[in-house]
């Protein structure tokens, strides 16, 4: 995905400020839908084995124990090497897309240099099959990558696009996904719903980052909201479920509060302090003995 100019990393994740000279003060929306999310230590395994296997110093370490520790060590890193490589290339097809609504609103664009970018990384599949997406439903963009922001409860972001599609209001969620087998871009997971609930559920929308203007909030009136998979085989649009909205609203709001917890619970201090032994009991006196004294 791409960097909104109001967005900052901070160590509690992504979060957003109100304007360009202000500090950044709520969380973003998918950054609290997958708060603290676990990793999945069989995948992280698989990957870090599977690379090992392909080293090509694994045949030649056999018998070399530095050489051998060097080659697990690049290995158990391919999780994150992977990680890492998708979010570019995330960022590449997000930036592309960007680039055909501005050029359809005859904004400013670097539509040419975003192709460029794509072709270079062997990824040009991604702008093709796009393109056709964005024809075969004649989308017509109102507002490219919109910041907005929810102060009832407190979190920012970014929708990747509103615009409307067969005369209705949509708001767009881009996730770039790999394709199976048989060329079928790959199921979208279901937290793309939280996360364009939450943008539906915006209060305000960004006018202008730099002088931190906002105005209300315009497009919550029962929009389409649509998840869609982008990827080298095929574009995949899917609705929300307009039955189950309440349900992942409230899902959203919980793991929003539980992020805010998290932080209150970390910054109280050490959870678990040493305790030592009791000290040894202490010798009863004898009765008599004690009626003597």
């Amino acid at each position: 995905m791409t960097e909104p100019l109001l967005a900052h990393p901070t160590a509690n994740g992504r979060m957003y400020a109100r304007s360009t000279t202000e500090q950044p003060t709520v969380p973003s929306a998918a950054g609290s839908a997958t708060w603290r999310r676990l990793p999945c230590r069989r995948t992280r395994g698989h990957m870090a084995a599977t690379a090992l296997s392909k080293d090509p110093r694994l045949a030649g370490a056999a018998g070399k124990p530095a050489e051998l520790r060097a080659a697990v060590q690049e290995a158990s890193k391919a999780a994150e090497r992977y990680r890492d490589q998708a979010a570019e290339r995330g960022t590449r097809v997000h930036h592309y897309c960007e680039q055909v609504s501005l050029r359809a609103l005859d904004r400013p664009h670097e539509l040419d240099a975003a192709r460029r970018a794509l072709t270079q990384h062997g990824e040009e599949g991604f702008a093709q099959r796009f393109d056709e997406w964005w024809d075969l439903y004649d989308v017509r963009p109102i507002a490219p990558e919109l910041t907005v922001w929810n102060s009832e409860l407190g979190y920012a972001g970014t929708l990747d696009l509103i615009a409307t599609i067969g005369g209705r209001i949509c708001l767009i969620d881009y996730k770039t996904k790999n394709s199976d087998r048989e060329g079928f871009v790959k199921a979208l997971d279901d937290k793309v719903v939280m996360q364009l609930v939450a943008g539906m559920k915006a209060q305000e929308s960004l006018v202008d980052p730099h002088a931190g203007e906002w105005e209300a909030w315009k497009y919550g009136k029962e929009p389409l909201l649509l998840g869609v998979a982008v990827g080298q085989t095929e574009v995949r649009a899917m609705r929300a479920n307009p039955a189950v909205l309440k349900e992942h609203w409230l899902r959203f709001c919980a793991l929003r509060r539980a992020w805010e917890a998290g932080l209150a619970a970390d910054a109280a201090g050490r959870a678990l302090l040493p305790i030592g032994p009791p000290p040894p009991p202490v010798p009863a006196v004898p009765a008599v003995a004690a009626a003597l004294d």
